[in-house]
C-alpha cells in the first residue's frame, strides 16, 4: 500500500504538519517508527490522519447497513432512489431510517464502485428537482453474493441452528 502525505508546504502547514513526505508501505507502522524520530507534537497529528483515512478506505467488506442498501437497490430496480431506499429499510428493519443517512452510505457505496447513479428527469412534484436514481455494479453484485457465502457459512456452523433452514 501507498500512501501519499502532503507534498508541498502550503498543503503540510495548513495541516499543522511541519514536514511533507511519502511513505510507501503500511502507513500505521510507518506512522508509529515517525513518532520515535520526529516532533511529535506538530508532525504527528496530521501524518495519523492521513494514514487512518487512508487504511480505512481500503477496507474490503461491506458494513451491515451498505449490504441492506444494495439489497434495497437489487430489489427496486428502476426505481431506486433515496425515499423508496429509505422505505424499504423501515419496513424491514421496522424503525426509521433517514434519506440522510441513505444517501451517505449510496456515496459511500458510489466511491466504492458498487453502485452507480444517474439523474432522472426534474417533475413538478418535487420543485423542478431531479430524482438520482442508483443501479448495482457487477462489483457491487459480486461483494453481495460474497457476504451471502459468508454470513450463510457462518450462520450454518452454530449448533443452534444446525436444524433451520438458511
Amino acid at each position: 500500500m501507498r500512501t501519499k502525505f502532503p507534498t508541498t508546504k502550503k498543503a503540510a502547514s495548513s495541516l499543522g504538519v511541519s514536514v511533507a513526505i511519502e511513505v510507501t508501505g503500511n502507513p500505521i507502522l510507518q506512522a508509529q517508527s515517525l513518532c520515535k524520530t520526529t516532533n511529535r507534537s506538530k508532525y504527528l497529528r496530521g501524518c495519523d490522519f492521513f494514514a487512518i483515512v487512508e487504511f480505512m478506505a481500503d477496507r474490503g467488506y461491506l458494513g451491515e447497513f451498505e449490504l441492506m442498501i444494495l439489497l434495497a437497490v437489487l430489489y427496486l430496480g428502476e426505481e431506486a432512489y433515496g425515499v423508496p431506499i429509505s422505505r424499504e429499510l423501515e419496513i424491514h428493519r421496522r424503525r426509521v431510517v433517514s434519506v440522510g443517512s441513505v444517501y451517505a452510505a449510496l456515496e459511500r457505496l458510489e466511491s466504492k464502485g458498487l453502485v452507480s447513479s444517474s439523474l432522472g428527469d426534474p417533475t413538478p412534484e418535487r420543485g423542478g428537482k431531479a430524482k438520482r436514481y442508483f443501479r448495482i455494479t457487477k462489483a457491487g453484485l459480486t461483494q453481495v453474493q460474497e457476504s451471502r457465502r459468508v454470513l450463510t457459512e457462518l450462520w450454518r456452523r452454530l449448533p443452534e441452528l444446525k436444524g433451520e433452514q438458511t
